[in-house]
Protein backbone atom coordinates (compact mmCIF):
# COMPACT_ATOMS: atom_id res chain seq x y z
CA UNK A 1 0.00 0.00 0.00
CA UNK A 2 2.92 2.48 0.88
CA UNK A 3 5.33 4.33 -1.25
CA UNK A 4 8.54 2.53 -0.95
CA UNK A 5 9.85 6.84 -0.77
CA UNK A 6 9.18 5.87 3.19
CA UNK A 7 10.39 2.77 3.82
CA UNK A 8 12.75 3.65 6.03
CA UNK A 9 14.30 2.35 8.74
CA UNK A 10 12.68 3.31 11.96
CA UNK A 11 14.40 0.79 14.15
CA UNK A 12 15.24 2.73 17.64
CA UNK A 13 18.89 3.17 17.40
CA UNK A 14 21.22 2.18 20.48
CA UNK A 15 21.73 6.00 21.59
CA UNK A 16 18.03 6.64 21.04
CA UNK A 17 17.88 3.55 23.49
CA UNK A 18 20.09 4.82 26.22
CA UNK A 19 18.96 7.96 26.31
CA UNK A 20 15.29 6.83 26.48
CA UNK A 21 15.94 4.50 29.32
CA UNK A 22 18.26 7.43 30.89
CA UNK A 23 15.10 10.34 31.13
CA UNK A 24 12.34 7.39 32.38
CA UNK A 25 14.86 6.82 34.96
CA UNK A 26 14.25 10.64 36.00
CA UNK A 27 18.22 10.98 35.62
CA UNK A 28 19.95 14.57 34.26
CA UNK A 29 20.84 14.74 30.72
CA UNK A 30 23.40 17.64 29.54
CA UNK A 31 22.14 17.92 26.03
CA UNK A 32 25.20 19.76 23.89
CA UNK A 33 23.27 18.98 20.48
CA UNK A 34 20.34 21.74 20.92
CA UNK A 35 20.46 23.82 17.59
CA UNK A 36 16.61 25.00 18.15
CA UNK A 37 17.72 29.06 19.34
CA UNK A 38 13.95 29.38 21.10
CA UNK A 39 15.11 25.71 23.13
CA UNK A 40 18.44 27.37 24.17
CA UNK A 41 17.15 30.54 26.05
CA UNK A 42 17.64 32.42 22.96
CA UNK A 43 14.10 33.08 22.61
CA UNK A 44 13.80 36.67 20.57
CA UNK A 45 12.06 39.88 22.11
CA UNK A 46 8.63 40.05 22.56
CA UNK A 47 7.56 42.60 20.16
CA UNK A 48 9.63 40.32 17.42
CA UNK A 49 5.90 39.17 16.48
CA UNK A 50 4.28 42.45 16.26
CA UNK A 51 4.79 42.82 12.37
CA UNK A 52 3.17 39.72 11.89
CA UNK A 53 -0.51 41.65 13.30
CA UNK A 54 -0.31 44.40 10.17
CA UNK A 55 -3.67 44.95 8.67
CA UNK A 56 -2.08 44.00 5.54
CA UNK A 57 -1.84 40.45 6.62
CA UNK A 58 -5.62 40.17 6.96
CA UNK A 59 -5.73 40.13 3.48
CA UNK A 60 -5.02 37.72 0.99
CA UNK A 61 -3.85 38.15 -2.13
CA UNK A 62 -1.38 35.56 -3.41
CA UNK A 63 1.95 35.65 -5.38
CA UNK A 64 3.65 32.75 -6.62
CA UNK A 65 7.06 34.07 -6.27
CA UNK A 66 6.53 35.93 -2.91
CA UNK A 67 5.09 39.07 -1.92
CA UNK A 68 7.06 41.67 -3.96
CA UNK A 69 7.81 43.65 -0.82
CA UNK A 70 9.19 40.18 0.70
CA UNK A 71 11.11 39.73 -2.13
CA UNK A 72 12.62 43.24 -2.29
CA UNK A 73 13.57 42.75 1.58
CA UNK A 74 15.87 39.59 0.52
CA UNK A 75 17.00 40.74 -2.63
CA UNK A 76 18.80 43.73 -0.33
CA UNK A 77 19.76 41.40 2.36
CA UNK A 78 21.30 39.49 -0.79
CA UNK A 79 23.11 42.15 -2.28
CA UNK A 80 24.52 42.84 1.86
CA UNK A 81 26.18 39.43 1.31
CA UNK A 82 27.33 39.90 -2.63
CA UNK A 83 24.60 38.32 -3.97
CA UNK A 84 23.51 40.63 -7.35
CA UNK A 85 19.69 39.69 -7.36
CA UNK A 86 17.14 41.67 -8.44
CA UNK A 87 13.43 41.02 -6.28
CA UNK A 88 12.09 39.45 -9.80
CA UNK A 89 14.49 36.58 -9.36
CA UNK A 90 13.87 35.46 -5.69
CA UNK A 91 11.48 32.86 -4.65
CA UNK A 92 9.83 32.24 -1.56
CA UNK A 93 9.20 29.33 0.48
CA UNK A 94 8.07 27.75 3.56
CA UNK A 95 11.33 26.63 4.38
CA UNK A 96 14.64 25.52 3.20
CA UNK A 97 13.30 22.06 3.16
CA UNK A 98 10.82 23.21 0.93
CA UNK A 99 13.46 25.05 -1.15
CA UNK A 100 15.51 21.79 -1.50
CA UNK A 101 12.06 19.86 -2.56
CA UNK A 102 11.36 22.66 -5.49
CA UNK A 103 14.86 22.60 -6.85
CA UNK A 104 15.00 19.11 -7.21
CA UNK A 105 11.42 19.03 -8.61
CA UNK A 106 13.15 22.08 -11.08
CA UNK A 107 15.93 19.83 -11.99
CA UNK A 108 15.23 16.22 -11.46
CA UNK A 109 13.44 13.30 -13.33
CA UNK A 110 13.17 10.07 -10.64
CA UNK A 111 16.35 8.30 -10.54
CA UNK A 112 18.44 11.29 -11.56
CA UNK A 113 21.16 12.03 -8.98
CA UNK A 114 22.31 15.01 -6.85
CA UNK A 115 25.80 15.35 -5.62
CA UNK A 116 26.18 16.29 -1.66
CA UNK A 117 29.12 16.99 0.46
CA UNK A 118 30.49 14.58 3.14
CA UNK A 119 30.49 15.17 6.10
CA UNK A 120 27.31 17.50 5.96
CA UNK A 121 23.79 17.41 7.64
CA UNK A 122 22.19 14.01 6.92
CA UNK A 123 18.35 15.72 6.28
CA UNK A 124 19.53 15.66 2.68
CA UNK A 125 18.80 11.78 2.59
CA UNK A 126 15.39 12.11 2.82
CA UNK A 127 14.92 15.15 0.93
CA UNK A 128 16.16 13.37 -2.05
CA UNK A 129 14.39 10.06 -0.96
CA UNK A 130 11.56 12.20 -1.19
CA UNK A 131 11.65 13.24 -4.21
CA UNK A 132 12.93 10.04 -6.03
CA UNK A 133 16.57 11.02 -6.88
CA UNK A 134 19.73 9.74 -5.82
CA UNK A 135 22.14 11.54 -3.42
CA UNK A 136 25.77 10.56 -4.39
CA UNK A 137 28.39 12.05 -1.94
CA UNK A 138 31.83 14.44 -2.81
CA UNK A 139 34.04 14.89 -0.30
CA UNK A 140 35.37 17.45 1.48
CA UNK A 141 38.98 17.29 3.01
CA UNK A 142 40.64 18.46 6.29
CA UNK A 143 44.55 19.11 6.49
CA UNK A 144 43.83 21.43 8.89
CA UNK A 145 41.22 23.55 7.55
CA UNK A 146 38.39 22.08 5.56
CA UNK A 147 38.31 22.14 1.63
CA UNK A 148 36.30 21.39 -1.05
CA UNK A 149 38.03 18.20 -3.17
CA UNK A 150 37.18 19.08 -6.13
CA UNK A 151 38.92 15.67 -7.62
CA UNK A 152 36.61 14.01 -5.42
CA UNK A 153 33.38 15.99 -7.28
CA UNK A 154 34.35 15.73 -10.25
CA UNK A 155 34.90 12.28 -10.23
CA UNK A 156 31.06 11.88 -7.88
CA UNK A 157 29.69 13.24 -12.03
CA UNK A 158 27.73 10.92 -13.77
CA UNK A 159 25.36 10.74 -17.02
CA UNK A 160 22.32 11.30 -14.51
CA UNK A 161 24.00 13.92 -12.27
CA UNK A 162 21.62 17.27 -12.29
CA UNK A 163 23.18 19.70 -9.63
CA UNK A 164 25.58 19.96 -7.09
CA UNK A 165 24.74 20.75 -3.20
CA UNK A 166 27.31 23.07 -1.50
CA UNK A 167 26.36 24.21 1.96
CA UNK A 168 27.72 27.54 3.05
CA UNK A 169 29.08 27.45 5.44
CA UNK A 170 29.02 23.90 6.14
CA UNK A 171 27.27 22.24 8.89
CA UNK A 172 28.44 20.85 10.92
CA UNK A 173 32.27 21.54 10.11
CA UNK A 174 31.74 25.30 10.28
CA UNK A 175 33.57 25.55 7.03
CA UNK A 176 33.06 28.45 4.08
CA UNK A 177 33.59 27.82 0.01
CA UNK A 178 36.53 29.62 -0.90
CA UNK A 179 37.02 31.58 -4.28
CA UNK A 180 39.50 29.30 -5.90
CA UNK A 181 36.93 26.55 -4.94
CA UNK A 182 33.92 28.51 -5.89
CA UNK A 183 35.45 29.06 -9.22
CA UNK A 184 36.01 25.57 -9.95
CA UNK A 185 32.98 24.56 -8.86
CA UNK A 186 30.72 27.16 -11.57
CA UNK A 187 33.62 25.78 -14.47
CA UNK A 188 32.80 22.44 -13.91
CA UNK A 189 28.91 22.60 -13.44
CA UNK A 190 29.23 25.35 -16.31
CA UNK A 191 31.27 22.27 -18.01
CA UNK A 192 29.15 19.19 -17.62
CA UNK A 193 25.44 21.20 -17.68
CA UNK A 194 24.85 21.42 -13.83
CA UNK A 195 23.28 23.43 -11.46
CA UNK A 196 24.47 24.48 -8.31
CA UNK A 197 22.18 24.31 -5.06
CA UNK A 198 24.19 26.54 -2.46
CA UNK A 199 22.83 26.38 1.21
CA UNK A 200 24.03 29.83 2.81
CA UNK A 201 21.54 29.35 5.94
CA UNK A 202 24.09 29.75 7.90
CA UNK A 203 26.20 32.53 5.62
CA UNK A 204 26.00 35.69 8.41
CA UNK A 205 27.50 33.40 11.07
CA UNK A 206 31.38 33.89 10.40
CA UNK A 207 33.47 34.23 13.58
CA UNK A 208 36.46 35.97 11.67
CA UNK A 209 36.74 38.13 8.23
CA UNK A 210 38.21 36.42 5.27
CA UNK A 211 38.63 37.96 1.91
CA UNK A 212 38.97 34.40 -0.09
CA UNK A 213 35.51 33.59 1.45
CA UNK A 214 32.61 33.33 -0.78
CA UNK A 215 29.36 34.14 0.93
CA UNK A 216 27.17 33.79 -1.38
CA UNK A 217 27.34 31.86 -4.79
CA UNK A 218 26.37 33.79 -7.64
CA UNK A 219 26.25 31.93 -11.46
CA UNK A 220 26.84 35.05 -12.97
CA UNK A 221 27.46 33.99 -17.04
CA UNK A 222 28.64 30.32 -16.07
CA UNK A 223 25.98 28.25 -14.56
CA UNK A 224 22.84 28.45 -12.67
CA UNK A 225 23.02 29.19 -9.31
CA UNK A 226 20.22 28.85 -6.64
CA UNK A 227 20.95 30.11 -3.40
CA UNK A 228 19.00 29.45 -0.17
CA UNK A 229 18.59 31.09 3.25
CA UNK A 230 15.55 32.10 5.81
CA UNK A 231 14.73 34.06 8.72
CA UNK A 232 15.25 30.20 10.83
CA UNK A 233 18.84 30.82 11.04
CA UNK A 234 19.28 34.98 9.60
CA UNK A 235 17.11 35.84 12.38
CA UNK A 236 17.17 33.01 14.98
CA UNK A 237 13.28 32.61 14.04
CA UNK A 238 12.16 28.97 13.04
CA UNK A 239 8.75 29.36 14.17
CA UNK A 240 7.91 31.75 11.81
CA UNK A 241 8.47 29.41 8.61
CA UNK A 242 10.21 32.08 6.04
CA UNK A 243 12.76 30.28 3.37
CA UNK A 244 14.31 31.64 -0.46
CA UNK A 245 15.89 30.53 -3.39
CA UNK A 246 17.95 33.60 -4.89
CA UNK A 247 18.47 32.28 -8.67
CA UNK A 248 21.49 33.56 -10.44
CA UNK A 249 23.22 32.57 -13.74
CA UNK A 250 23.17 33.23 -17.49
CA UNK A 251 19.95 35.03 -18.23
CA UNK A 252 18.58 32.28 -20.57
CA UNK A 253 18.42 29.32 -17.97
CA UNK A 254 17.85 32.25 -15.28
CA UNK A 255 14.68 33.21 -16.96
CA UNK A 256 13.26 29.82 -17.60
CA UNK A 257 14.13 28.57 -13.77
CA UNK A 258 12.65 31.03 -12.39
CA UNK A 259 9.30 30.48 -14.79
CA UNK A 260 9.27 27.04 -14.23
CA UNK A 261 9.58 27.88 -10.14
CA UNK A 262 6.76 29.90 -10.08
CA UNK A 263 4.16 27.37 -11.53
CA UNK A 264 5.99 24.95 -9.27
CA UNK A 265 5.14 27.57 -5.87
CA UNK A 266 1.68 28.26 -7.43
CA UNK A 267 0.87 24.49 -6.94
CA UNK A 268 1.35 24.74 -3.12
CA UNK A 269 1.28 28.80 -2.65
CA UNK A 270 2.74 27.48 1.35
CA UNK A 271 3.93 30.34 2.25
CA UNK A 272 1.59 32.75 4.63
CA UNK A 273 0.94 35.88 4.23
CA UNK A 274 1.68 37.60 7.91
CA UNK A 275 5.26 36.56 8.09
CA UNK A 276 5.52 37.64 4.13
CA UNK A 277 4.35 40.65 5.03
CA UNK A 278 6.47 40.90 8.18
CA UNK A 279 9.84 39.87 6.45
CA UNK A 280 10.74 43.22 5.52
CA UNK A 281 10.61 44.55 8.97
CA UNK A 282 12.20 41.15 10.24
CA UNK A 283 15.04 41.14 8.40
CA UNK A 284 15.39 45.31 8.83
CA UNK A 285 16.34 43.65 12.70
CA UNK A 286 18.40 40.95 11.70
CA UNK A 287 21.64 42.33 13.78
CA UNK A 288 19.78 42.59 16.76
CA UNK A 289 18.24 39.33 16.68
CA UNK A 290 21.48 37.66 15.69
CA UNK A 291 23.67 39.42 18.59
CA UNK A 292 22.28 37.40 21.62
CA UNK A 293 23.22 34.08 18.97
CA UNK A 294 26.49 35.56 17.89
CA UNK A 295 27.69 35.97 22.09
CA UNK A 296 26.43 32.42 22.72
CA UNK A 297 28.08 31.43 19.59
CA UNK A 298 31.56 32.81 20.57
CA UNK A 299 31.43 32.28 24.48
CA UNK A 300 30.76 28.71 24.03
CA UNK A 301 33.69 28.27 21.23
CA UNK A 302 36.20 30.10 23.44
CA UNK A 303 35.07 27.88 26.64
CA UNK A 304 35.24 24.91 24.17
CA UNK A 305 39.08 26.17 23.12
CA UNK A 306 40.25 26.82 26.72
CA UNK A 307 38.89 22.89 27.87
CA UNK A 308 40.32 21.15 25.25
CA UNK A 309 43.48 22.77 25.20
CA UNK A 310 46.35 19.57 26.56
CA UNK A 311 43.69 16.95 26.76
CA UNK A 312 42.71 13.96 24.50
CA UNK A 313 40.19 15.95 22.66
CA UNK A 314 41.29 18.27 19.33
CA UNK A 315 38.88 21.07 18.01
CA UNK A 316 38.85 21.22 14.54
CA UNK A 317 38.64 25.00 14.45
CA UNK A 318 35.14 26.18 12.43
CA UNK A 319 35.01 29.25 10.78
CA UNK A 320 31.28 29.92 11.69
CA UNK A 321 27.86 28.02 11.65
CA UNK A 322 26.45 26.96 15.20
CA UNK A 323 28.55 23.47 15.63
CA UNK A 324 31.90 22.47 16.64
CA UNK A 325 33.74 19.05 15.74
CA UNK A 326 35.65 17.15 17.99
CA UNK A 327 38.29 14.95 17.31
CA UNK A 328 38.83 12.24 20.16
CA UNK A 329 41.03 8.98 20.11
CA UNK A 330 39.50 5.85 18.24
CA UNK A 331 39.66 4.08 20.85
CA UNK A 332 36.11 2.93 21.32
CA UNK A 333 33.65 2.94 18.28
CA UNK A 334 31.54 6.86 17.52
CA UNK A 335 28.23 4.61 19.10
CA UNK A 336 30.34 3.41 21.88
CA UNK A 337 31.27 6.41 22.54
CA UNK A 338 27.85 8.69 22.55
CA UNK A 339 26.27 5.44 24.52
CA UNK A 340 28.53 5.63 27.14
CA UNK A 341 28.76 9.37 27.24
CA UNK A 342 25.03 9.15 28.31
CA UNK A 343 25.20 6.03 30.69
CA UNK A 344 28.43 7.01 32.13
CA UNK A 345 27.91 10.73 32.50
CA UNK A 346 24.58 11.93 31.60
CA UNK A 347 26.22 14.16 27.92
CA UNK A 348 24.58 13.72 24.89
CA UNK A 349 26.19 14.78 21.93
CA UNK A 350 26.31 14.20 17.95
CA UNK A 351 28.47 11.07 16.65
CA UNK A 352 30.17 12.11 13.93
CA UNK A 353 28.75 9.25 11.78
CA UNK A 354 25.44 10.97 11.70
CA UNK A 355 26.74 13.66 9.36
CA UNK A 356 28.99 11.35 7.57
CA UNK A 357 32.68 11.69 8.49
CA UNK A 358 34.89 9.67 6.08
CA UNK A 359 36.29 7.44 9.32
CA UNK A 360 36.09 7.64 13.00
CA UNK A 361 36.18 9.28 15.82
CA UNK A 362 34.54 12.71 16.09
CA UNK A 363 31.77 14.33 18.36
CA UNK A 364 29.63 17.25 17.46
CA UNK A 365 28.75 19.90 19.89
CA UNK A 366 26.04 22.61 19.22
CA UNK A 367 27.58 26.27 20.36
CA UNK A 368 24.01 27.38 20.92
CA UNK A 369 23.95 25.29 24.68
CA UNK A 370 23.17 27.23 27.49
CA UNK A 371 26.74 28.64 29.22
CA UNK A 372 26.53 26.17 32.54
CA UNK A 373 25.41 22.91 30.65
CA UNK A 374 27.84 23.25 28.27
CA UNK A 375 30.33 23.89 30.28
CA UNK A 376 29.30 20.92 32.82
CA UNK A 377 28.65 18.63 29.93
CA UNK A 378 32.27 19.18 28.10
CA UNK A 379 33.76 18.92 31.41
CA UNK A 380 31.94 15.71 31.67
CA UNK A 381 33.05 14.25 28.12
CA UNK A 382 37.20 15.14 28.34
CA UNK A 383 36.52 13.46 31.98
CA UNK A 384 35.27 10.41 30.23
CA UNK A 385 37.87 10.60 27.52
CA UNK A 386 40.09 10.35 29.97
CA UNK A 387 39.09 7.68 31.81
CA UNK A 388 39.91 4.10 31.14
CA UNK A 389 37.66 2.85 27.74
CA UNK A 390 35.12 0.59 30.25
CA UNK A 391 31.61 -0.07 28.82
Amino acid sequence: MFSSRTRWDRTENRLARVLTARRAAGAEVLDLTVSNPTHAGLTAPADALAPLAAPEALRYDPDPRGLEAARAAVAADAARRGQRVAPEGIVLTASTSEAYALAFKLLCDPGDAVLAPTPSYPLFDFLATLESVALVPYALLHDGAWHLDVGSLAAAVGERTRCVIVVNPNNPTGSYLKRGEADALLDLCAERGLAVLSDEVFGDCAFEDDAERVTSVDGGDRALALSFGGLSKSCGLPQLKLGWIAVSGPATLRDEALDRLEIADDTYLSVGTPVQVAAPALLARREEFQAPIRARVARNLAALRSRVAGSAASLLEPEGGWSAVLRVPATLSEEDRVSALVERRGVLVHPGYFFDFHREAYLVLSLLTPAETFDRGVDLLLADLAAAPVL
